[in-house]
């Protein structure tokens, strides 16, 4: 007969007793060790489920060295952007039994190192998702947190793979595309001023100044929010400028509620575009033209960069870098002047 421990829980004792062999082969057996003779691990199996015997999951985890869980760190969770980049990164990890532990350091880049450091030690590995923190702080702190992905940021660390999408290069075409509608005087709400893909499309915007002079761009202080883009209009409108390039998918949104509540028409008054390309950005009034960024395929490929960290599996490409697409809706349209000339 077989006798509970004192808590009430069938442990590895009880169904050893009942297989007849020792703890160590019921351990082994539980742990997946296929090194046990296979007639022994079925009647370990069989007296397992006989006695409904649960593995402790924190025991099991001790045992083995792992946790069967990943920890992405992002810098706003309330943003759609990283939301579709976690559904991704979850989904993928589920398919291999992972689960996936979430740190938001709410735009505080001084959390993130902390932040990090605390969800690695609970997890196989880590997801940095466009963290915040200088390239001094991400190169002393990404040794100590291998294995680690990074999502649009680089390091010199051997071994860390980085998922890069081309700000530069799409800041460029959406600008392109107001200028070919007869934009000559644009503005650009930034982003938070510590973001790496600020940077990126900061970069992109000089390199389309340098090859288009005769256009004015305006630069504006700005965010990564739908309130950031609402109080931004009293500075928009005094710039004068009629063709806007929004941080993100965001910012454009909030610009444009609040230029509606302006009695400010877009695009026949002023030219709104976005960037990334979020779910809701073809249901806004109007439609916003935006760049779009394959947002769950980062979170998919995330995974299985880590995966192969994680399984010290050969990684024949250790960083992807992708190229955003234009979407053209209806929140962008001729300049005024243009508009004239044509229908005039």
């Amino acid at each position: 007969m077989v006798r509970k421990s004192a808590t009430g829980r069938i442990g590895i004792a009880d169904v050893a007793v009942k297989a007849g062999v020792s703890h160590a082969t019921v351990s082994r057996v539980m742990n997946g060790n296929y090194t046990v003779d296979p007639e022994i691990a079925s009647r370990v199996r069989a007296a397992a489920a006989e006695l409904k015997y649960q593995p402790n999951p924190v025991g099991r985890s001790l045992a083995l060295g792992k946790t069967d869980t990943i920890g992405i760190v992002v810098p706003d969770l309330a943003n759609p952007t990283f939301q579709a980049i976690l559904r991704g990164l979850s989904r993928a990890a589920a398919q291999d039994g992972y689960r996936v532990l979430i740190a938001d350091s709410f735009e505080v880049s001084s959390e993130e190192a902390i932040l990090a450091g605390e969800a690695r030690r609970r997890c196989d590995g880590l997801v940095l998702c466009a963290p915040r923190m200088t390239d001094a702080e991400l190169e002393e702190i990404a040794p100590s947190l291998h294995p680690l992905v990074l999502i649009n940021r680089t390091t010199a660390t051997t071994g860390v793979p980085s998922l890069v999408v081309d700000y530069g290069q799409g800041v460029q075409d959406l600008a392109e595309h107001l200028v070919e509608l007869g934009h000559t005087r644009l503005a650009f709400l930034a982003g938070p001023p510590r973001s790496a893909s600020n940077g990126m499309r900061l970069q992109g915007l000089e390199t389309f100044k340098a090859a288009h002079p005769h256009v004015d761009v305006t630069m504006l202080e700005g965010g990564s929010d739908f309130d950031t883009g609402h109080e931004a209009v009293d500075a928009v409108l005094e710039s004068g400028a009629t063709g806007i390039l929004a941080f993100n998918d965001l910012v454009a949104m909030g610009l444009m509620s609040g230029l509606h509540e302006r009695g400010i028409n877009v695009p026949g008054d002023m030219s709104v575009t976005g960037f990334d390309d979020i779910p809701f950005a073809k249901y806004t009034t109007p439609a916003l033209t935006t760049a779009a960024v394959p947002i769950t395929e980062l979170g998919e490929q995330a995974w299985r960069q880590l995966r192969a960290l994680i399984r010290k599996e050969e990684n024949d490409a250790p960083g992807s870098r992708y190229q955003p697409r234009l979407e053209v809706r209806s929140s962008s349209g001729p300049a005024r002047a243009a508009r004239t000339a044509v229908h005039g």
